[in-house]
């Protein structure tokens, strides 16, 4: 990656309001402007989540995503909301975020398998982190999905 990128990984409980505002902000930025995806965004599993954002340079959010514990979306611990800022991308900074949250998974998580619900666009990247499909694709507002899996270690 050619910009310099620093790490944070924190429960909601100890998040600043900044800390929060941003990742909201992007998480807004890509979902719902972007992807013209109108729903409720914070929602109540946030607060349950443990959160991985990369911050550039100048201090911006540049990527996200949410550790969600088991039962808060499957029986099985899941990553969620998973985002890059469109600024920051083509430079492998979604690779070392997926990286970096299934290493986080699995400190919190030893051994569970993980569950996504996964846009099916990008079940080629999940598939390089051992994501394997299951079932049938389903929409999610508006937006093709598929579950997938990957075993624990």
């Amino acid at each position: 990656m050619a910009v310099p990128f620093s790490w944070h990984f924190a429960p909601f409980g100890s998040l600043s309001a900044d800390q929060l505002h941003r990742i909201l902000s992007l998480r807004a930025e890509v979902f719902v402007l972007e992807q013209n995806c109108a729903y409720v965004d914070p929602d109540a599993k946030d607060r349950g989540c443990h959160h991985l954002w990369a911050e550039d340079s100048q201090g911006q959010v540049a990527a996200v995503a949410r550790l969600l514990a088991p039962g808060a979306s499957y029986p099985e611990p899941s990553i969620g909301r998973v985002a890059t800022s469109p600024k920051h991308r083509r430079v492998g900074l979604g690779r070392e975020l997926m990286k970096r949250a299934l290493l986080e998974a699995e400190r919190l998580y030893p051994g569970k398998e993980l569950v996504i619900s996964a846009q099916c666009y990008l079940e080629d990247f999940y598939a390089d982190f051992a994501f394997v499909p299951e079932g049938e694709a389903y929409e999610e507002d508006g937006i093709p999905h598929i579950q997938m899996r990957k075993a624990g270690c």
